[in-house]
């Protein structure tokens, strides 16, 4: 009785083992299908096909069937529908299946993509993206599967460095990574001898270029006199709200006093509708005069980038 009790125990836990694996890899794999396309040259279907397997390889977690794996199960067959991408998740054990087709449309490419759920037997994802010619192809892939790996639509997935070419010749879109800017404030006096106890209206103009997460410029500014700086910035997201931290140094020519000295920033803030030609940013820095007062102050700006 013992043993049977031991065998029993042993043939349960090997099963749920089992299950327990199955439920791993069918929650961790994706299944990228043969892109469907009529009018365009085999090599430019493999090569976007193989940019968004690049693509979802690197900013995803999932496992990615391979190719010759997913050749072998559609024996030869097309598959370019729900019910067929559903059949064949399961088959495969892939939790998400990835379903493309490029149509040319004069020098256009529409690429028209879909993600189907496989546990849940649902389409989770549906949209389309354009690419204004075949060279365009390539961001055209990247973005989408930025839009595959986080579950959202196009719309909803654009970052700074991922417009596409089609979005940047829509109204409003970001085209370019020089900025420039102007804003309006309020200095508030810490420490030293500026001319009023209170608070001091300033007015900042900036220029400044994106370097992938970062952005470095120039301020000028008038905050009770005159003043320059060179400033560094971390963005922490390329979103449409991008928080950011960063300083700066520079030169400040302290009014009435003629107490002119090098200046140290800290800064932080935020900035609004991040992927289109223009944003709203909300800053706010502490600045460190080394003059003979050690004039320290607040500033807080808002404008237009």
């Amino acid at each position: 009785m013992k043993s049977l009790t031991a065998l029993a125990f042993f043939v349960i836990v090997n099963l749920a083992g089992v299950v327990t694996l199955y439920g791993q890899e069918s929650s961790s794999r994706i299944a990228i299908l043969p892109f469907h396309a009529n009018g365009i040259d085999s090599v430019y279907i493999q090569t976007a096909e193989s940019i968004l397997r690049t693509e979802i390889g690197k900013l995803g977690t999932m496992d990615i069937v391979s190719q010759k794996r997913m050749l072998d199960t559609l024996e030869g067959t097309a598959c370019w529908e729900s019910d067929c991408a559903l059949a064949l998740g399961k088959k495969l054990n892939a939790s998400q299946v990835v379903v493309c087709q490029l149509s040319p449309l004069g020098e256009k490419i529409i690429v028209q993509f879909f993600l189907v759920n496989t546990p849940s037997n649902s389409v989770i994802l549906v949209d389309e993206a354009t690419a204004p010619k075949i060279e365009d192809l390539e961001a055209v892939m990247k973005r989408i599967a930025q839009s595959i790996v986080e579950h959202q639509s196009m719309g909803k997935s654009a970052e700074v460095g991922n417009i596409t070419p089609a979005e940047t010749a829509a109204p409003l879109r970001r085209a370019t990574l020089r900025n420039f800017g102007l804003s309006f404030g309020y200095l508030y006096p810490q420490n030293g001898t500026y001319d009023h106890s209170g608070r001091i209206f300033v007015m900042d103009a900036r220029f400044d270029y994106e370097l992938n997460d970062y952005a470095v410029g120039m301020l000028l500014g008038l905050r009770n006199g005159f003043a320059s700086n060179l400033y560094g910035m971390y963005l922490l997201s390329r979103k449409d709200v991008c928080p950011y931290v960063g300083g700066a140094l520079g030169f400040h020519w302290v009014s009435p006093d003629n107490s002119d000295g090098f200046e140290l920033t800290a800064s932080t803030g935020i900035r609004v509708m991040h992927t289109y030609n223009f944003e709203l940013v909300f800053n706010l820095e502490y600045i460190y005069s080394l003059n003979d007062y050690n004039d320290r102050a607040l500033v807080f700006t808002m404008g237009i980038l």
